[in-house]
């Protein structure tokens, strides 16, 4: 049977998961959708049938939610979430996909008896290419934990710890990662214009070799420094370029302290 679901905010992230939980064959008629802008409300509700209401209070009374999911923005949390208190002496685990909001922020506006799960997907599950890590508090049980597994797996690969502090590099690594990579298109397309590239090839150049490297990275069983010791013949341009993306004050230092501060960022966000 399919549970049943609540998913509080139908954007980019949370339309995402909600077309995966289709994909996954949970169905249409299991799933209420809560959305307050009316354009995104009715465009859901035409293209996939679902339940839409505008407002917590429009949800059928009889609904017993198996998770609720609140896909909104880290900035509403604590205007939102407390409306949903009425759901939690129904058994159901709520979930929650806003950035850098503890288990803490949740028990605080829900009560302490509630399952809480909260999970950091990155942008990629637009494309079901995600990866989402989660930590569950201690009311929340091993079927409730299995069953946001299923559920986030929606839109990629599912990851847990137990200890939540970890979180804050999750999201310096995962959760802001993707725009690192974005950023390495454009200084390679750059780089490749420097070197008398146009512009347009420049670009195309570095983005399929980008995620290029990517897919035969995820297709192979190899570690990233095997492929790239592969690519690199001893002496050669690989080489010659990797003296200076390995050397001091390269790459690997660099990107140590981008995750740093992205972390310490993510640490007083929480706070």
């Amino acid at each position: 049977m399919s549970p049943t679901l609540i998913l509080v905010g139908g954007g980019k992230m949370g339309g995402a998961m909600l077309a995966g939980w289709l994909d996954q064959g949970i169905g249409a008629a299991a799933i209420t959708v809560v959305e307050p802008h009316s354009d995104i409300a009715s465009s859901l509700a035409r293209r996939y049938g679902i339940t839409v209401a505008e407002a917590p209070e429009a949800i059928d009374a009889d609904v017993r939610p198996d998770v609720v999911v609140f896909a909104v923005k880290p900035q509403v949390v604590g205007a939102v979430v407390p409306a949903y208190t009425r759901f939690r002496g129904t058994g159901s685990v709520f979930l929650s996909i806003a950035a850098g909001k503890t288990i803490a922020t949740f028990e605080q506006a829900l009560g302490g008896d509630a399952a809480i799960v909260r999970a950091m997907p990155n942008t990629p599950a637009a494309v079901g290419r995600g990866i989402t890590v989660a930590c569950a508090n201690s009311r929340t049980t091993a079927k409730q934990r299995a069953l946001c597994s299923r559920l986030l797996e929606a839109v990629g690969a599912v990851a847990w710890v137990e200890d939540e502090a970890l979180m804050d590099p999750v999201t310096a690594v995962s959760g802001s990662g993707p725009a690192y990579v974005f950023l390495m298109v454009e200084c390679l397309t750059a780089a490749g214009m420097n070197a008398g590239l146009p512009a347009d090839l420049a670009e195309r150049l570095a983005r399929i070799t980008v995620t290029g490297a990517g897919e035969l990275l995820h297709r192979s069983e190899d570690h990233a420094e095997v492929l790239r010791r592969n690519v690199t013949s001893p002496g050669g341009t690989t080489a010659a370029a990797l003296e200076v993306l390995m050397g001091p004050g390269g790459l690997e230092p660099l990107m140590t302290a981008a995750v740093e501060a992205a972390r310490k960022r993510s640490r007083e966000l929480a706070e």
